[in-house]
């Protein structure tokens, strides 16, 4: 499947605060916060939605284009990225500004505290998804993750005009964008994925019940955290799939864009919804267990051992022709 992965780039510096926010959070202050936290870690990663999604589809064997904005500053990490796997042709380099960054700090409880700097990322608006179609063939699928908004609004639309099937992925930018926004982001997607949260943040500012978003799209994917996923749609009954067990907790970051990767990838392999998404959640298990979102590697034989042992043999057996050797 030639799959085309839009959204962000970007480097993570990732902090761990050895307390709890909520202790430090007085409710009758909050109009008046002023906080400073004293973290014990700092690592810095690399990162950013679109290029998690396309190392973590790499991993499990395919070739993704990665499409996004950049800085200078992206040799490195495109070197990092193509020996994973990943085409990052597509890639669109800014002549003035950094690489966007990802600053986020967890405590004890994994709550997060974050902030993201565009940077580069605002130039994405000027990139064009048909040259990318061109150069390989066609696009069986266009991945539209948090980006610039005005650049996911472009995507969404060409993707409508070119007939490009097509994931409408906003996740934080949802709190940017309007009501009107959101709703043309998502008219008729393939997949809207959204964890549960932004389902009703969704709902709520574009003032769509549940029956009117699933009008506009075929699949409606939400992510419920230690809950596992809920798959719905117009024409199949509701699959619940539960989270992939997990041998230890390091840090949750990019543990969504993992279970969008290996959801992906098994739909790339013909694997029904349910098993794509027990494969997209053993993929985010594995980023949990990691700290840094592009740190972990898929050992074939391991996998299916973990795959089998959170959903059963039948499981395992059946991704087991996929995975790469």
């Amino acid at each position: 499947m030639r799959i085309a992965v839009t959204g962000s780039i970007a480097t993570d510096h990732l902090m761990h605060f050895p307390g709890r926010f909520a202790e430090q959070l007085l409710a009758d202050q909050l109009a008046n916060v002023s906080l400073s936290f004293l973290v014990d870690d700092l690592v810095v990663r690399r990162g950013g939605v679109a290029a998690n999604i396309a190392f973590g589809m790499a991993q499990l064997g395919l070739r993704p284009m990665l499409v996004g904005a950049v800085g200078p500053d992206f040799d490195d990490y495109r070197a990092w990225l193509e020996r994973h796997g990943v085409d990052c042709g597509p890639v669109y380099v800014s002549e003035v500004a950094h690489t966007a960054r990802f600053v986020c700090t967890t405590d004890e409880d994994m709550c997060q505290i974050a902030s993201f700097y565009a940077g580069a990322m605002a130039e994405a608006r000027n990139i064009e998804i048909a040259p990318v179609a061109e150069r390989h063939g066609g696009l069986d699928l266009v991945l539209i993750g948090a980006n610039d908004p005005a650049a996911m609004l472009r995507h969404s639309e060409e993707c409508r005009q070119r007939g490009y099937r097509f994931v409408a992925d906003p996740s934080q930018q949802l709190a940017r964008m309007s009501g009107a926004d959101m709703v043309d982001l998502i008219d008729g997607a393939e997949f809207l994925i959204t964890n549960d949260y932004e389902k009703e943040l969704l709902e709520s500012k574009s003032g769509m019940a549940d029956a009117e978003v699933l009008d506009r799209v075929r699949y409606r994917i939400t992510t419920l955290g230690k809950r596992g996923v809920r798959i719905s749609g117009r024409d199949i009954d509701t699959i619940e799939v539960p989270v992939a067990k997990e041998m230890h907790i390091s840090d949750p970051t990019g543990v969504g864009d993992a279970f969008r990767a290996g959801f992906f990838a098994g739909l790339s392999w013909e694997l029904s919804l349910e098993r794509s998404a027990q494969v997209g959640s053993l993929l985010a298990t594995l980023v949990l267990e990691t700290v840094g979102t592009q740190e972990y590697a898929v050992k074939p034989a391991d996998f299916l051992d973990r795959l089998a042992d959170s959903y059963g043999a039948e499981a395992a057996t059946e991704v087991r022709p996929y995975l790469p050797e």
